[in-house]
């Protein structure tokens, strides 16, 4: 269903204006005068009648609005904004035209893509009157026009698209939605401004679906990302074996850091290969830490007795 938020009306649909009630005042006081000065009352019938027909000649139209003035069935004139004079019983203001920029939503339900797959789709369009004589004579109701405009073109629009493209390029599709209003409503006097889609509603065992999909790719990309990180930490410890192997020195360096890092929490474990002990040489290292590890945690132990 569309909706839109400024509509269209003839002129005597309208309530007096101002002006109109201050002409009908005017004869009116006339007529009492006269039916005073001469003692008859026929004065003031005359200018109730006068003044009934002279209240339909003035017209005020709001600044965004324009009326389409018909000289006995035929165009005579636009006019407006502001106050405007029509001849009574043979000028008619036939419609008033608003020219503000005017929002109608529209809907495809349950439409087929490319893809066979049932979607609803809400859109918004946003468009305006720019050519007042066109949107009043070329098109019986011209909001009821670009309503179902908008909705055929959605609706075309989709039956070429695949689900995929749907979800992911709105942007496109909206360029192209707004490109086909704009044809077919440009020949009544309408330009589309812009069609933003709110909602894409795909059925919900399509949506569990996307989403187990979703969920495997994602897995699959992080398994892919934590073998290339095992690929790049074992190319980096193949480096450094190649520098410890030609430098003893760094290699008996980075054994003191790990017993350091290891053991300099309280209450650590660390387990050594004896093959690593003497090849390295790290039993005084070894020694001193564990008697160093040993005086720290005595040391706690004997605080809370004294």
């Amino acid at each position: 269903m569309a909706s839109h938020t400024s509509g269209r009306g003839s002129g005597m649909g309208r309530p007096p204006n101002v002006i109109a009630v201050a002409l009908l005042g005017g004869f009116l006081l006339i007529g009492v005068l006269l039916t005073v000065a001469v003692r008859n009352p026929y004065p003031v019938i005359v200018s109730i009648v006068a003044g009934l027909v002279a209240m339909q000649s003035p017209r005020i139209a709001q600044q965004w609005e324009r009326g389409i003035v018909l000289r006995l069935g035929r165009f005579h004139a636009m006019c407006g904004p502001g106050l405007f004079w029509v001849m009574p019983f043979i000028d008619s203001v036939a419609s008033w035209i608003d020219q503000r920029t005017i929002t109608t939503s529209f809907a495809a339900e349950q439409t087929l893509t490319s893809d066979t797959v049932p979607v609803s789709v809400d859109a918004v369009l946003f468009w305006m009157v720019h050519d007042v004589q066109r949107a009043a004579l070329e098109v019986q109701d011209y909001m009821q026009a670009v309503s179902w405009a908008a909705q055929t073109a959605l609706r075309d629009i989709i039956g070429r698209t695949a689900l995929t493209d749907l979800l992911r390029g709105r942007e496109k599709i909206e360029a192209e939605l707004q490109r086909l209003i704009d044809e077919r409503s440009n020949p009544w006097g309408i330009t589309v401004q812009s069609v933003e889609m709110r909602d894409v509603v795909i059925p919900s065992a399509l949506q569990d679906a996307m989403s187990r999909e979703a969920q495997a790719a994602r897995e699959k990309q992080a398994r892919i990302i934590l073998g290339q990180a095992e690929v790049e930490i074992a190319r980096s410890f193949q480096e450094a074996a190649k520098s410890y192997h030609e430098d003893p020195t760094a290699l008996h360096l980075r054994a003191m850091n790990m017993l350091y890092e290891g053991l300099k929490e309280k209450g650590a474990l660390m387990l050594i290969p004896s093959s690593a002990v003497e090849s390295m040489g790290m039993g005084g290292l070894i020694g001193a830490a564990a008697l160093r590890q040993e005086k720290l945690v005595g040391g706690d132990d004997r605080k809370p007795a004294e």
